[in-house]
């Protein structure tokens, strides 16, 4: 017997609010099957498959009804996982740049260096996705905009990072945005069809944060959770300035190491220049902590 309209609005609801994967309405003639596509495709196809096979054998057809379909220019919904792929590269990419070519900065200026670069990946990352391949068709500002708070934590991070693993940073950030942020951040396989390591990791990673804020703006009307991916992103952006505050701390204490350890063999009257030297790199270091 086919659940009453008060369930089946309930079901439909838990699909546009991505607490289901798939909603079993049971008939005896035509039993049907809701979905959601744009919120992941491989799990829409799981359910198809699970409750066909049921159908199939009670000799009925199954009607499956999709709530949320992806856009015209990504029909398969992995438009916005490349995207991230191509977001993460960028970022990276940008890091090893800066990190070979401005070891020798200061961290505010590998700040607002990382800050241009990141602006650079977004931007690049939007027209491509927009304009390009239409794979965003509306609400492209606000793809934009996560797109920038993911690249920006990344690159942010990168750079905090590179002082202490200098020629590992790249392996480094392979790991941390490539190994575990592609596999945890539901572009392929969301949690449900994950173990529990990476579906834990999709609920706090930055990729999960960019990929699932971006379906919701764009498929959800803003809904299905994206009030918690927004915030994730920010997060990771504050995280990254923190590691970039903490390492300019520790430049500052290496090269004020490297002064007492020569200020044996320096005239008596340099100790003035260097304190005003030592108070300018802290107040450099306050800058980029805020």
């Amino acid at each position: 017997m086919r659940p009453p309209a008060r369930t089946v609005r309930h079901r439909r609801q838990q699909l546009r609010d991505r607490d289901l994967v798939g909603a079993f309405l049971p008939d005896p003639r035509q039993p049907e099957l809701l979905i959601a596509k744009a919120g992941s495709d491989t799990s829409a196809m799981a359910a198809e498959a699970v409750f066909r096979n049921v159908t199939d054998r009670e000799g009925v057809p199954l009607h499956v009804t999709d709530l949320a379909a992806p856009g015209k220019g990504d029909p398969t919904g992995q438009g916005l996982f490349f995207l991230l792929v191509a977001l993460s590269i960028g970022s990276y990419g940008s890091v090893a740049v800066i990190g070979a070519a401005g070891a020798a900065l200061r961290m505010r200026i590998r700040a607002l260096v990382g800050l241009a670069a990141s602006l650079a990946v977004s931007v690049i990352g939007a027209v491509t996705a927009g304009p390009v391949f239409h794979v965003v068709d509306h609400d492209l500002a606000a793809v934009w905009v996560l797109g920038w708070l993911y690249s920006a934590g990344v690159v942010a991070i990168g750079i905090g990072l590179h002082s202490f693993f200098k020629r590992w940073t790249t392996l480094v950030m392979m790991v941390l945005f490539v190994m575990l942020n592609f596999t945890s951040s539901g572009g392929v396989y969301r949690p449900e069809l994950q173990n529990g390591f990476f579906g834990g990791l999709h609920s706090f990673w930055t990729g999960a944060g960019f990929l699932e804020g971006a379906r919701s703006l764009l498929y959800f009307d803003g809904g299905a959770g994206f009030g918690g991916h927004l915030p994730t992103l920010v997060l990771w952006l504050v995280l990254g300035g923190l590691v970039m505050a903490a390492t300019a701390r520790f430049e500052r204490r290496e090269r004020s190491a490297a002064r007492r350890g020569g200020a044996a063999e320096s005239p008596a009257g340099s100790g003035t220049a260097a304190w005003a030297e030592e108070e300018e790199e802290m107040a450099e270091a306050v800058a980029v902590a805020v």
